[in-house]
């Protein structure tokens, strides 16, 4: 141990006098920078204490201190730029909110806004109302609340259907969700009492109609968005499950999952259910996310028949669960281009990536890939094809094909290309195949070009 290098320490009141030092007090918080001194002089205790250092200087410590503040300084919840070709990536916010709905959400709170109350009634009003006729209008329900996430939505419907009941479900259909989230648990808090029918890969109507009994609260159908069983299978139909709910009295619930409110079949991808679709052909109460295929905010929408509605508004529940303000604007802002198709795919992000076309990912591969070759040759970027996917939990087996800029260098190893490229102070998120760095084109905007290409030029 260097006792004298552990003397040579400078005190905190000492470092305060630097004229440095005195220009952050300047521009940030005191306690920031107090911390920051502090923490720094205790890494370089440390770090000699273990032998780590021979030497020292005021100037690498004030340097040290001033990385460190300007870190406690950055929002934990950041930008981070997507190139990993997952258009709704769960661990990266899943999906990104248009325009519009960004200015209907700024405007809502930096003012005071009418959303719990009546102005032409002046009087208390209904946070959901301003959200509903929009839903009923474009997926053809009686009624429609919005909740936090789409398990929340689960939960309340359950719990307004089936507290105390059994809900009949198809083994088959008892998912497990992003972060170990169970269809099975979440049904458990509430308070239904799971019935599971069928096998894994078949389920039939008699299943169901043998286990009704007079404490069956709902039939219940969940949507396997984030996976698919293949081969010798068989589910029943919305229209023969339905007509089963009729004759007996009980409740249909779905729980759709990704909320697809276009048929993208008509794009070329596999087909999807649409909620317009299930309410058409009868279901009670359907559930599905916001920040998935709909490409809004996160949010469990919750549309249907008025009267089971009606008595979810009532529960209390409702209020632990229910959106805030900026929630809803996004959600209205979401909404309204959904009012013509052609208008939704310009303007929502997550369908205009999901449905751009191939060779304008290849331009746009094109253009990044000239910006970079002129801005370093430590690398060698090359254009191929490859495959994006959808991502959070939607069409699981859907590849769509895809222009890349792959990356190699003698100078550096791939992970130590994929690292810097994540730390850099935007973070540059890429996927590693074949011991290649890959960056997608489909999830990555014109907007952040020059901020890849300094990535790569500072390495």
């Amino acid at each position: 141990m260097n006792r004298e290098l552990l003397r040579s320490l400078p005190k905190v009141d000492e470092l305060l006098q630097e004229e440095t030092i005195k220009e952050q007090l300047g521009s940030s918080m005191r306690v920031l920078v107090l911390d920051s001194l502090r923490e720094t002089i205790e890494a370089f205790r440390k770090a000699i204490l273990n032998d780590e250092i021979q030497s020292l200087t005021k100037e690498e410590i004030i340097l040290d201190s001033i990385n460190l503040l300007n870190k406690k300084k950055s929002p934990k919840l950041r930008k981070v730029i997507n190139g990993t070709g997952t258009v709704v990536h769960t661990n990266l916010g899943r999906s990104l909110l248009s325009k519009g709905a960004i200015e209907k959400v700024i405007n809502v709170a930096e003012n005071y806004n009418n959303l719990e109350y009546d102005i032409e009634k002046g009087k208390r009003g209904s946070r959901y109302s301003h959200i509903e006729d929009i839903i009923i209008k474009i997926t053809g329900a009686e009624a429609a609340m919005v909740v936090n996430n789409n398990a929340a939505a689960v939960m309340l419907v359950l719990d307004t259907l089936c507290r105390e009941k059994e809900a009949i479900v198809s083994r088959g259909q008892l998912v497990e969700i992003g972060g170990s989230f169970r269809v099975p648990e979440v049904m458990k808090f509430s308070g239904a009492k799971l019935v599971e029918v069928g096998t894994t890969n078949r389920t039939h109507l008699y299943d169901y109609e043998d286990n009704i009994s007079e404490n069956t609260g709902v039939l219940l159908k969940v949507h396997t968005s984030n996976f698919k069983i293949m081969g010798f299978t068989e589910e029943v139909a919305i229209e023969d499950l339905v007509k089963l709910g009729n004759e007996k009295d009980i409740p249909i619930v779905e729980d759709i999952g990704s909320g697809v409110l276009i048929d993208y079949s008509k794009y070329g991808f596999v087909y999807e259910p649409t909620v317009q679709e299930s309410i058409k052909k009868g279901m009670d109460v359907v559930t599905f996310s916001g920040d998935k295929m709909l490409g809004g905010p996160q949010a469990g929408i919750i549309v249907g028949k008025k009267k089971y509605i009606d008595r979810m508004r009532k529960n209390q529940l409702t209020r632990a669960l229910r959106i805030d303000k900026m929630t809803l604007a996004a959600l209205e802002g979401t909404m309204q281009h959904y009012l013509e198709e052609a208008e939704a795919i310009k303007n929502i992000p997550t369908l205009n990536m999901l449905l751009c076309p191939k060779e304008e990912l290849k331009k746009r591969a094109q253009k990044l890939k000239r910006k970079l070759q002129n801005k370093t040759n430590k690398f060698t970027f090359t254009i191929d094809n490859d495959y994006s996917m959808v991502g959070g939990g939607s069409m699981p087996t859907e590849k769509m094909e895809t222009y890349v800029i792959k990356v190699k260098s003698e100078s550096f190893t791939t992970q130590q290309i994929e690292d810097k490229l994540r730390m850099n102070e935007v973070a540059v998120i890429v996927r590693i195949y074949n011991n290649e760095v890959i960056l997608d084109l489909r999830t990555l905007f014109e907007k952040d070009y020059e901020i890849i290409v300094e990535a790569f030029k500072n390495m």
